[in-house]
């Protein structure tokens, strides 16, 4: 009988479990998108502190975003998800559940003058810092045949550019498409979680820059106590749809180091609504693998020995 794939994939302590001896505890980010601001000061003390180039300055023309994704050269990209909401004649706004839609450009005047009650929209806008999730089972360590991608002693997961070989298996293992390639050399990059700041017990350079708080660091024990505390303020002060994203050690990726609570549903800021890791099923294929070729070695030779006699 094949092992329960889920059985292989349960929660557990990732440092230990890679092998290091009395690891600090697991660190990781906690962000809170409904303080974001969109500021994109995170975005800024990321590539000023690790050297990443920039990524373009161009409009999208679909939103005021000017850069659109997690890329090579964007480890923290925050999100502006723009939704329309109409209000009725009181000037109540009327929730709706359309999805991010382009709103036009700014006009002169502000919304609704000129148009009357009726013909009036609002919008609002949802922020989010996006960032590496720092995976519980990472599929892009299980995946990388140079051994560029590491487990550290803090729980996260880095790549070493240096031994990179460009061949872009991380890429389409990440079930969140965080790694991306840079496009003049083919290594992968990614966020390290400022690893080189958390040895010198540092905090990492987007959390330090935030303005608001809305991106947290610490011991990830602590940080998930204080969004689920957070999550049942926003409920008592009227704002159900709060949820958290990423913190449940017994999801298909046991957990992420870098959690959100969002106000939304996942996939209106672009994430997987239940992420799996995408070498789960590894274990399993090997084996039935073996099992195939053990029988089709059997095959040969009872076929040769038939044959010979």
């Amino acid at each position: 009988m094949l092992p329960d794939p889920n059985s292989l994939y349960g929660p557990l302590d990732p440092a230990p479990e890679a092998g290091y001896e009395d690891a600090p505890p697991r660190m990781g980010f906690f962000t809170d998108t409904s303080v974001c601001i969109g500021c994109k000061a995170c975005e800024v003390a990321c590539k000023e502190w690790n050297g990443v180039p920039e990524s373009g300055l161009d409009l999208l023309g679909m939103s005021y975003d000017n850069t659109g994704a997690l890329t090579a050269n964007s480890w923290r990209h925050v999100a502006f998800v723009e939704q329309p909401r109409p209000a009725d004649v009181l000037g109540e706004p009327v929730a709706t559940s359309a999805g991010p839609q382009f709103l036009g450009m700014p006009g002169s005047q502000p919304p609704g003058r000129g148009s009357g009650a009726q013909g009036r929209t609002d919008f609002r806008w949802l922020m989010m810092s996006d960032v590496c999730k720092h995976c519980t089972h990472a599929a892009c360590l299980d995946v990388c045949p140079t051994g560029s991608l590491f487990r550290t002693e803090f729980g996260t997961v880095v790549v070493q550019e240096d031994i990179c070989n460009g061949c872009g298996y991380c890429i389409s293992a990440c079930p969140y498409g965080v790694i991306d390639q840079r496009k003049d050399d083919g290594r992968a990059w990614k966020c390290t979680l400022c690893y080189d700041r958390l040895g010198a017990g540092m905090t990492p350079a987007c959390a330090q820059a935030c303005p608001t708080e809305s991106i947290q660091y610490g011991p990830l024990d602590e940080l998930r106590e204080r969004a689920a505390a957070r999550v049942e303020t926003l409920h008592e002060r009227g704002v159900p749809e709060a949820r958290l994203y990423g913190h449940d050690p017994a999801d298909g990726v046991g957990g992420d180091g870098a959690f959100f609570l969002l106000l939304d549903e996942p996939e209106v800021y672009g994430l997987p609504p239940d992420p799996v890791v995408t070498t789960r099923d590894l274990p399993a294929m090997w084996k039935r693998a073996g099992f195939a070729a053990l029988a089709m070695a059997a095959a040969t030779v009872a076929a040769f020995v038939g044959g010979s006699s």
